[in-house]
């Protein structure tokens, strides 16, 4: 008896995976290159940059993949094609929505990534996401909201908030294509080609936008150089990850990212409000929340584990 119950009370919360941990960490080295970004805007348009940096990205993984690259096939290059599609349009009309609405209402828009996650994977794939993962995403989106603050939630269907809501639902494309593409191509080869692809379509976007080229600057060239080494970590990470990391997991862990741009900005002397402090909160009992298994879920597990036992 004793050992059922201890099997029930392990089963109820379910380790962080390897691969769960690779996505915290690269999530917070995402949340630290916030204040490398609004640097770097000082120096450069947003498409330009966004440009050089995964530009850059994508030479560091082919300088460490060039041997694999000749096996590249017809699959992967589409599969890269369609992810960098959606990184770029995620980056992208992000940036283009941030001229023209304030930071707070395009960090809620942009939020909007996490509830649309499993609710395309329901209507396009027709994955229903189970109990405890879904009251996992309410808390994260709801602590989201509180950390972009009131101001944020005001909705006018300007046309740049249209443009992060569409990038929003990029990002939200971009999760679901890297775990289903994950275990059917090589990590190297599609991470060049998305990362390559993001560039491409990135620098062909600065003219039809009227940005101007900058001048060159050291600054701008090291923090590229810099952001493009963590873009290609964070790339190459998310696309191994993602073989074992359903997307609605994937998308709770990710919603970390804003808390460890706070902590970094804290560091770096900015000051979170209360209600902010709060937000972080709940997105990190999301993440709690959704390794609990229901009672009915828990029950059939041990059930298996006790048979596995006594057929031993």
């Amino acid at each position: 008896m004793t050992s059922v119950n201890e099997s029930s009370t392990s089963l109820r919360f379910s380790r962080f995976s390897k691969a769960e941990c690779v996505l915290v960490l690269i999530t917070m080295v995402w949340g630290g290159t916030f204040l490398l970004v609004q640097h770097a805007m000082t120096v450069s348009g947003p498409m330009f940059f966004v440009g050089l940096r995964f530009a850059a990205a994508a030479c560091i993984v082919a300088l460490f993949s060039w041997r694999h690259l000749r096996e590249l096939t017809l699959f992967e290059l589409k599969a890269g094609a369609f992810i960098g599609v959606a990184i770029m349009l995620g980056y992208g009309l992000q940036t283009v929505g941030l001229q023209t609405i304030p930071s707070s209402q395009s960090a809620f828009i942009t939020a909007l990534y996490v509830p649309f996650v499993p609710l395309l994977q329901w209507l396009v794939l027709g994955r229903r996401p189970g109990l405890m993962p879904s009251i996992g995403i309410m808390l994260a989106f709801t602590g989201l909201m509180l950390l972009s603050g009131p101001s944020g939630a005001a909705l006018n269907f300007s046309p740049g908030e249209i443009a992060t809501l569409i990038s929003a639902i990029a990002i939200a494309a971009e999760i679901i294509l890297i775990s289903t593409y994950a275990g059917q191509v090589d990590v190297r080869r599609v991470t060049v080609v998305q990362l390559a692809a993001t560039s491409v379509l990135s620098f062909l976007l600065v003219v039809p936008t009227g940005e101007a080229l900058p001048d060159f600057s050291w600054t701008l060239l090291v923090t590229a150089l810099g952001l493009g080494a963590a873009s290609a970590a964070i790339q190459v990470a998310m696309n191994w990850a993602q073989k074992s990391v359903s997307p609605t997991r994937a998308t709770l862990i990710y919603a970390g990212e804003p808390v460890w741009a706070g902590i970094v900005g804290r560091i770096a002397g900015e000051r979170l409000p209360a209600i902010a402090l709060v937000g972080a909160g709940l997105i990190v009992a999301a993440v709690i929340v959704s390794e609990l298994k229901t009672k009915g879920k828990v029950d059939v597990e041990v059930e298996g584990a006790l048979e596995n036992d006594s057929g031993n």
